[in-house]
């Protein structure tokens, strides 16, 4: 079995959450494999080392858990990128359409700037909706994003796709056909 086939089936899926026909990629079962979870991370370091990151920024919730472990490995810092009214003191933001609604992403207004590198990551990269919204605030400050990673991709729904037409090349390790 491949090292992919192996954290494949770390992966719980379970089917009909939050609605019917949803197959949701539970990786909290990947997070209590401890050899499992080290070599996800490994692995998503080894496929952005060499770029000169500086910060690793984390999407709020499942992406913090990610980003710290890849940010401790590749010895730079944290940013996380946080739900409305989540951190204190002066903060930037950009709002987003989801397919439901509205929803917004923050950050500390002197969190990074100008020409920083910057890599985005999170747990899994679906429509691409939150992802897109992180890169344009964080080239809002003038940081350089042109990196991302994440554990799983769901390729169907063309959120990597859109990433790279931004100009993000985009790293998985994993990938969830026909969802």
């Amino acid at each position: 079995m491949s090292l992919d086939a192996d954290l494949q089936a770390l992966i719980r899926t379970i089917p009909d959450h939050p609605k019917p026909g949803i197959q949701f990629r539970d990786i909290s079962t990947l997070l209590l494999d401890g050899p499992g979870f080290a070599e996800a991370i490994d692995r998503m370091a080894a496929s952005i080392a060499g770029e000169g990151v500086q910060l690793v920024a984390g999407i709020e919730a499942r992406g913090f858990v990610f980003a710290a472990a890849l940010a401790y490995k590749l010895k730079c810092g944290l940013l996380m990128l946080r739900k409305p009214g989540k951190l204190p003191g002066a903060r930037v933001g950009v709002d987003y359409e989801l397919e439901y609604g509205t929803d917004r992403l923050e950050m500390h207004a002197d969190a990074c700037g100008e020409g920083m590198r910057v890599v985005l990551v999170d747990d899994l990269i679906a429509t691409g909706g939150t992802a897109l919204a992180a890169v344009e605030l964080l080239r809002s400050t003038g940081a350089v994003v042109d990196a991302a990673a994440f554990v799983i991709d769901l390729p169907e729904l063309g959120g990597a796709d859109r990433l790279r037409a931004a100009g993000v090349v985009v790293h998985h390790l994993i990938a969830f056909e026909g969802d």
